[in-house]
Protein backbone atom coordinates (compact mmCIF):
# COMPACT_ATOMS: atom_id res chain seq x y z
CA UNK A 1 0.00 0.00 0.00
CA UNK A 2 2.80 2.44 0.88
CA UNK A 3 4.46 1.70 -2.44
CA UNK A 4 1.23 2.59 -4.30
CA UNK A 5 0.86 5.87 -2.41
CA UNK A 6 4.48 6.82 -3.09
CA UNK A 7 4.06 6.02 -6.80
CA UNK A 8 0.82 8.04 -7.02
CA UNK A 9 2.48 10.99 -5.27
CA UNK A 10 5.43 10.89 -7.68
CA UNK A 11 3.08 10.84 -10.69
CA UNK A 12 1.07 13.78 -9.29
CA UNK A 13 4.28 15.77 -8.76
CA UNK A 14 5.42 15.15 -12.34
CA UNK A 15 2.03 16.25 -13.68
CA UNK A 16 2.16 19.38 -11.53
CA UNK A 17 5.62 20.38 -12.76
CA UNK A 18 4.67 19.67 -16.37
CA UNK A 19 1.67 22.03 -16.15
CA UNK A 20 3.68 24.89 -14.62
CA UNK A 21 4.93 26.61 -17.84
CA UNK A 22 1.39 26.97 -19.18
CA UNK A 23 0.38 28.86 -16.06
CA UNK A 24 3.51 31.04 -16.03
CA UNK A 25 2.17 33.41 -18.74
CA UNK A 26 -0.17 36.36 -18.16
CA UNK A 27 -2.96 37.94 -20.19
CA UNK A 28 -4.78 41.13 -19.16
CA UNK A 29 -7.76 42.38 -21.20
CA UNK A 30 -9.86 45.45 -20.39
CA UNK A 31 -12.59 46.41 -22.84
CA UNK A 32 -15.31 49.06 -22.77
CA UNK A 33 -17.60 49.91 -25.63
CA UNK A 34 -19.14 47.59 -28.16
CA UNK A 35 -17.91 45.01 -30.67
CA UNK A 36 -14.28 45.02 -29.53
CA UNK A 37 -12.24 41.82 -29.93
CA UNK A 38 -8.98 40.61 -28.41
CA UNK A 39 -7.10 37.33 -28.70
CA UNK A 40 -3.78 35.68 -29.20
CA UNK A 41 -1.52 32.78 -28.31
CA UNK A 42 1.38 32.14 -25.98
CA UNK A 43 4.03 29.43 -25.96
CA UNK A 44 6.87 29.46 -23.47
CA UNK A 45 6.98 31.05 -20.03
CA UNK A 46 7.13 34.49 -18.47
CA UNK A 47 5.22 36.13 -21.34
CA UNK A 48 2.73 38.94 -20.76
CA UNK A 49 -0.02 40.33 -23.00
CA UNK A 50 -1.98 43.44 -22.02
CA UNK A 51 -4.89 44.89 -24.03
CA UNK A 52 -7.00 47.97 -23.32
CA UNK A 53 -9.79 48.89 -25.72
CA UNK A 54 -12.34 51.69 -25.43
CA UNK A 55 -14.72 52.34 -28.29
CA UNK A 56 -16.36 50.37 -31.06
CA UNK A 57 -15.09 47.61 -33.39
CA UNK A 58 -11.47 47.64 -32.25
CA UNK A 59 -9.42 44.45 -32.72
CA UNK A 60 -6.22 43.28 -31.07
CA UNK A 61 -4.18 40.07 -31.39
CA UNK A 62 -0.85 39.17 -29.78
CA UNK A 63 1.17 36.02 -30.46
CA UNK A 64 4.16 35.11 -28.31
CA UNK A 65 6.46 32.12 -28.79
CA UNK A 66 9.49 32.21 -26.51
CA UNK A 67 10.21 33.45 -23.02
CA UNK A 68 9.85 36.74 -21.15
CA UNK A 69 8.17 38.68 -23.97
CA UNK A 70 5.82 41.61 -23.31
CA UNK A 71 3.13 42.95 -25.65
CA UNK A 72 0.81 45.88 -24.92
CA UNK A 73 -1.97 47.23 -27.13
CA UNK A 74 -4.10 50.26 -26.22
CA UNK A 75 -6.87 51.52 -28.49
CA UNK A 76 -9.36 54.34 -28.02
CA UNK A 77 -11.74 55.03 -30.88
CA UNK A 78 -13.45 53.22 -33.71
CA UNK A 79 -12.37 50.40 -36.05
CA UNK A 80 -8.70 50.21 -35.04
CA UNK A 81 -6.67 47.00 -35.51
CA UNK A 82 -3.34 45.98 -34.01
CA UNK A 83 -1.25 42.81 -34.06
CA UNK A 84 1.98 41.84 -32.36
CA UNK A 85 4.05 38.79 -33.26
CA UNK A 86 6.98 37.77 -31.07
CA UNK A 87 9.34 34.85 -31.67
CA UNK A 88 12.30 34.67 -29.31
CA UNK A 89 13.11 35.94 -25.84
CA UNK A 90 12.96 39.25 -23.97
CA UNK A 91 11.15 41.18 -26.72
CA UNK A 92 8.96 44.22 -25.96
CA UNK A 93 6.19 45.50 -28.27
CA UNK A 94 3.64 48.28 -27.68
CA UNK A 95 0.99 50.02 -29.78
CA UNK A 96 -1.23 52.98 -28.82
CA UNK A 97 -3.94 54.05 -31.25
CA UNK A 98 -6.31 56.97 -30.79
CA UNK A 99 -8.94 57.86 -33.37
CA UNK A 100 -10.37 55.73 -36.15
CA UNK A 101 -9.40 53.21 -38.82
CA UNK A 102 -5.76 52.68 -37.77
CA UNK A 103 -3.79 49.49 -38.42
CA UNK A 104 -0.51 48.43 -36.85
CA UNK A 105 1.53 45.24 -37.15
CA UNK A 106 4.68 44.72 -35.06
CA UNK A 107 6.75 41.58 -35.76
CA UNK A 108 9.80 40.56 -33.77
CA UNK A 109 11.96 37.52 -34.55
CA UNK A 110 14.99 37.35 -32.30
CA UNK A 111 15.98 38.37 -28.79
CA UNK A 112 15.91 41.66 -26.89
CA UNK A 113 14.06 43.72 -29.49
CA UNK A 114 11.93 46.78 -28.64
CA UNK A 115 9.21 48.25 -30.86
CA UNK A 116 6.68 50.91 -29.87
CA UNK A 117 4.39 53.32 -31.61
CA UNK A 118 1.51 55.75 -31.37
CA UNK A 119 -1.02 56.66 -34.05
CA UNK A 120 -3.45 59.57 -33.71
CA UNK A 121 -6.20 60.79 -36.03
CA UNK A 122 -7.71 58.75 -38.85
CA UNK A 123 -6.42 56.05 -41.21
CA UNK A 124 -2.79 55.67 -40.09
CA UNK A 125 -0.96 52.45 -40.95
CA UNK A 126 2.28 51.03 -39.56
CA UNK A 127 4.19 47.82 -40.20
CA UNK A 128 7.38 47.22 -38.19
CA UNK A 129 9.49 44.09 -38.63
CA UNK A 130 12.55 43.29 -36.53
CA UNK A 131 14.89 40.34 -37.05
CA UNK A 132 17.96 39.63 -34.96
CA UNK A 133 18.76 40.97 -31.53
CA UNK A 134 18.86 44.29 -29.74
CA UNK A 135 16.89 46.24 -32.33
CA UNK A 136 14.93 49.34 -31.27
CA UNK A 137 12.17 50.96 -33.36
CA UNK A 138 9.69 53.72 -32.54
CA UNK A 139 7.03 55.44 -34.63
CA UNK A 140 4.64 58.34 -34.05
CA UNK A 141 2.04 59.23 -36.66
CA UNK A 142 -0.63 61.92 -36.80
CA UNK A 143 -3.00 61.41 -39.70
CA UNK A 144 -5.79 63.85 -40.65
Amino acid sequence: MTRTIAFATAIAAVIGFTALPASANDVFINQTGWGNAAGGAQGGFGNTIGVFQNGVWNGAASHQFGNHNTAAIGQDGVNNAAQTWQQGNHNQAGVGQFGANHTAILSQDGNGNIAAGVQVGNNCAADVSQAGGGNVAAFVQACP
